[in-house]
C-alpha cells in the first residue's frame, strides 16, 4: 500500500469539498470513509480553514497531511461530483495511484456555467424576487439590472482577491445607489422593492445553511466560525445601503414609495421559482437535479402562503416551510444518490428575511430607533424559525441514519 498517496488523495478529496463549499461533516467524513474502505485508523480534523488528515499504519508509523482551505465558493456541482467520487473509492478500493488520477479527472470534468449565464443567474433571481416582494414589473428589470451590476463587481473584486466583508459591502452600496438613482429619474416606482430584489444575492444562504447543519453535526467551531461570517456579512450589507441612501437622499431626495403590490398566489410561487431558478445557475448545479432544486423553492413558497393564510402568526409559516423543504432536501438526497445541501440551499432561499434586513437597516439609518428595534427583533425571529426547522429534520434524519448503522 502506498501510504503517502493515499493520504495525499484523501487530504485534496477534502480540501476540494471544502473550497467547493461543502459542510464540515461531509468533509470528515469522506476522508474517514475512504480511510476505513482501506482498513486504515486515520483521524481527521476539519474546521472553515484548515483540513488535517493522519493516519497509522499497520507497520505503527504516523502521517499526517495538512490544507490550508481558502476563501470557500458556491459550487454545489462540485460538491456533488467529489461526494460521488469518495463513494466510488469506497466501493472499488483502487490502487492509490488509480484513486488520483480519477481526483483529477473529477476535477478535469467538473462542470462550471460560463460567465453570461452567471450573469443571467444574477438577473433571474433579483427579478423574480422583486416581484415576490410586491413590485411591478419595471422594479423587477431595474432590479435584475441591480443584480447583473452586482455580479459584476463582485467578480472583479474576487479575482482581485478582496475579502468578503469590503465586497459585500461594495457590491450593496453600488446597486442600492443605482436603485435610488433609478427611482429619482422615475424608472423605477418602488425603489424599496428594486434593493431587496437584488439584495437577496447578497444574503449568505449556503453559508447559514451550511453553519446550522455544522451545530447539529457538532462540528460548533465550524457552525459558530461561520455564524460569525454571516453577521459580518449582514453588517457589510447595512453599512453599504446604509450609505447609499444617506448619500441619495443628501443629493437628489428619496420619495415615499407605494404600497407593495400583492400578487395573486401562483404568480408569488412562479417567481419564488424563478429566483430560485437564478440561485441554480448562481451555485453551479447540473443534470436533473437543477429542476427539483428550483421545484422545492416553488414548494416552500407554496406551503408559507398556504399557512399565512390559516395562521395569523407568520413565524409558524416560515417554520412549516423551512421543515417541509428540509423533508424535501433529505428525501430527494435518498432517492438521487447526492448531497441534500443542493436541494436544501436553494429550497429554502425564498424564505430568507431579506426584506427583513433591509428594512431592519432602512429604520436604523433614518434613526427610527423604535421601528428598527421591532423590525430586527421580528427578522431575527424568522431566521430562528428556518433554522429550528431546519434543524428538527436534520437532526431526525441524523438518529435515523445512527440508529440505522447500529443495527446493520
Amino acid at each position: 500500500m502506498d501510504y503517502n498517496t493515499l493520504l495525499d488523495v484523501v487530504a485534496d478529496l477534502g480540501y476540494r469539498l471544502a473550497m467547493c463549499g461543502a459542510e464540515t461533516y461531509r468533509i470528515e467524513e469522506s476522508v474517514t470513509r475512504i480511510m476505513a474502505a482501506y482498513g486504515i485508523e486515520s483521524e481527521v480534523f476539519a474546521i472553515t480553514s484548515c483540513l488535517i488528515v493522519g493516519l497509522i499504519t499497520p507497520e505503527g508509523n504516523t502521517m499526517t497531511r495538512m490544507r490550508r482551505i481558502g476563501f470557500h465558493g458556491n459550487d454545489l456541482d462540485g460538491v456533488e461530483r467529489y461526494n460521488s467520487l469518495s463513494r466510488k473509492i469506497c466501493t472499488l478500493k483502487p490502487d492509490p495511484c488509480i484513486a488520483a488520477e480519477w481526483l483529477k479527472e473529477t476535477e478535469h470534468n467538473k462542470a462550471s456555467y460560463r460567465f453570461p449565464t452567471y450573469l443571467l443567474g444574477h438577473f433571474l433571481a433579483a427579478f423574480g424576487f422583486a416581484v415576490l416582494f410586491g413590485g411591478k414589473p419595471i422594479d423587477a428589470l431595474c432590479a435584475g439590472v441591480g443584480g447583473v451590476l452586482i455580479g459584476l463587481v463582485s467578480h472583479m473584486l474576487e479575482k482581485m482577491k478582496v475579502n468578503t466583508f469590503f465586497n459585500t459591502m461594495t457590491c450593496a452600496f453600488l446597486m442600492s445607489l443605482l436603485a435610488y438613482t433609478m427611482g429619482a429619474v422615475q424608472i423605477a416606482n418602488n425603489t424599496d422593492t428594486v434593493v431587496i430584489g437584488a439584495l437577496m444575492l447578497l444574503v449568505p444562504g449556503l453559508l447559514i445553511t451550511n453553519a446550522m447543519r455544522d451545530i447539529i453535526f457538532g462540528d460548533t467551531i465550524s457552525g459558530v466560525n461561520r455564524i460569525v461570517q454571516v453577521l459580518l456579512v449582514a453588517a457589510a450589507i447595512a453599512l453599504g445601503t446604509g450609505a447609499a441612501w444617506n448619500l441619495a437622499d443628501t443629493l437628489f431626495g428619496i420619495s415615499i414609495n407605494p404600497d407593495p403590490i400583492v400578487y395573486p398566489y401562483a404568480i408569488q410561487i412562479l417567481a419564488a421559482m424563478l429566483g430560485s431558478l437564478g440561485f441554480a445557475l448562481i451555485f453551479n448545479i447540473h443534470g436533473s437535479g437543477f429542476l427539483l432544486c428550483v421545484l422545492g423553492g416553488g414548494i416552500c413558497w407554496a406551503i408559507y402562503l398556504v399557512m399565512v393564510h390559516f395562521s395569523s402568526n407568520d413565524l409558524v409559516a416560515y417554520f412549516t416551510a423551512s421543515t417541509v423543504g428540509a423533508v424535501y432536501s433529505e428525501a430527494m438526497a435518498r432517492i438521487r444518490k447526492y448531497p441534500a445541501i443542493s436541494y436544501l440551499v436553494i429550497s429554502i432561499i425564498p424564505l430568507i428575511p431579506g426584506a427583513g434586513v433591509y428594512y431592519t437597516t432602512n429604520h436604523l439609518v433614518r434613526g427610527d430607533m423604535l421601528s428598527f428595534t421591532s423590525q430586527g427583533i421580528h427578522t431575527v425571529a424568522i431566521a430562528g424559525a428556518i433554522a429550528v426547522g431546519i434543524l428538527m429534520v436534520s437532526t431526525l434524519v441524523h438518529l435515523w441514519t445512527v440508529w440505522r448503522t447500529h443495527k446493520k
